[in-house]
């Protein structure tokens, strides 16, 4: 079964990406909080990482480079989700490594659902 990790630090929205990806087989874990996902990540292989940019604690950037750094998790793919609209944001985190990234109010859960099953099965 794939294995998805969900990191976001609002509630809803982990419910809302949890439901919708749960639909689709996927067994899904989530953290709220870059911390407490690199310490799952240390625990479990994930076939994909789905991760808000702006979090408390331990931003998605920082996220991010820490995935991409590590040699267990530096080949999973990432999805970075984010209100932020800017084209230099998009750009630094693909330069960082993700995969893809999507902007939360301009896509339905569906979509996430979508990339995430584009990018497992480039995997």
């Amino acid at each position: 079964m794939v294995k998805i990790l969900l990191v976001d630090d609002d509630p809803l929205i982990i419910r809302m990406y949890q439901t919708a990806l749960s639909y689709q087989g996927f067994d899904i874990e989530s953290a709220e909080n870059g911390i407490k996902a690199l310490e799952k990540i240390k625990k479990t292989d994930y076939d994909l990482i789905i991760f808000d940019v702006m979090m408390p604690e331990m931003s998605g950037l920082d996220l991010l480079t820490a995935i991409k750094a590590d040699p267990k998790s530096k080949n999973v793919p990432t999805i970075a989700l984010t209100n932020l609209a800017g084209t230099l944001d998009a750009e630094e985190i693909i330069k960082l490594g993700a995969n893809k990234y999507i902007i939360k109010s301009e896509h339905k859960p569906k979509d996430i659902v979508d990339a995430a099953n584009e990018l497992l099965q480039k995997k």
